[in-house]
């Protein structure tokens, strides 16, 4: 354990230095302030290059151990689009959007998107002590939960025991764990989305009143693959605001310690 002991205290030095460039804040509060969930939309195409921008920027989002383990899937045949549409109880937001997206949390691809970063790193020789032990022994003590969750059982009967004595991660120890964990990226991936959409001209719903069950049977996914949430986009009927953005006050969630 003694090269793990360090491991998240301490800074790696890294022979990298990326200059962030100069941001117009007055723009970036603009895209963050006319952001709504829209719930119309009018007849016009959002083009298909904007889309794979849009796309893209949703994938570089911050996400946990950069393990990405989210999908997005673009809907785009109209059989698939009518059946989503249905499991999306037919809400406006999505029987008028002109693109469909499911964006899905993927817990259970975490051993492969690992093994992607294990690869990565050998083969661009990247020898930094800390990141390669990260990746081949402490991602999987954290993430492995073992056959019928039996290695998530011990870890959290012995996180308890030395919880008493050390500052120490308490999850995930099991599978709903996980797929918080999964969520947790997932939705930052979405945001990326929404906000690109905003800021090329476009709007966006997301929407999580919805069939799971037979979204995930129309995407044909796996047992534990999750739906984070289904998001329509579009340019904004003008029936598409159903009133003024209604925040409580922010003393109510801001606290300073």
């Amino acid at each position: 354990m003694s090269e793990s002991k360090d491991i998240f205290s301490s800074i790696v030095e890294l022979p990298y230095n990326e200059k962030p460039p100069k941001i117009n804040y007055k723009e970036f509060e603009k895209v963050i302030n006319s952001r709504r969930s829209v719930r119309v939309f009018t007849n016009d195409n959002i083009p298909d290059n904007i889309i794979k921008k849009c796309l893209k920027n949703a994938l570089v989002a911050p996400n946990s151990s950069n393990l990405q383990v989210w999908e997005i899937y673009w809907v785009r045949s109209l059989e698939s689009k009518e059946k989503l549409i249905k499991a999306c109880l037919s809400q406006p937001a999505a029987s008028t959007a002109k693109e469909l997206f499911v964006f899905v949390a993927r817990p259970d691809n975490w051993k492969r998107n690992n093994k992607l970063m294990v690869d990565y790193l050998k083969n661009n020789k990247i020898k930094i002590k800390s990141v390669n032990y990260y990746y081949s022994k402490i991602t999987n003590l954290v993430y492995n939960q073992g056959l019928f969750n039996i290695v998530g059982y011990i870890k959290k009967i012995l996180i308890f025991i030395i919880g008493f004595f050390k500052v120490i991660p308490r999850e995930p120890t099991s599978f709903s764990d996980m797929k918080v964990w999964s969520q947790k990226s997932t939705a930052l991936a979405s945001q990326n989305f929404m906000l690109s959409m905003r800021a090329y001209g476009y709007d966006t719903c997301p929407m999580e009143g919805l069939d799971s069950k037979r979204v995930k049977k129309i995407l044909s996914l796996p047992r534990k693959a999750q739906i984070c949430m289904v998001i329509g986009a579009g340019k904004r009927d003008k029936k598409g605001i159903y009133g003024k953005q209604i925040r409580f006050d922010s003393s109510m969630f801001i606290k300073v310690v």
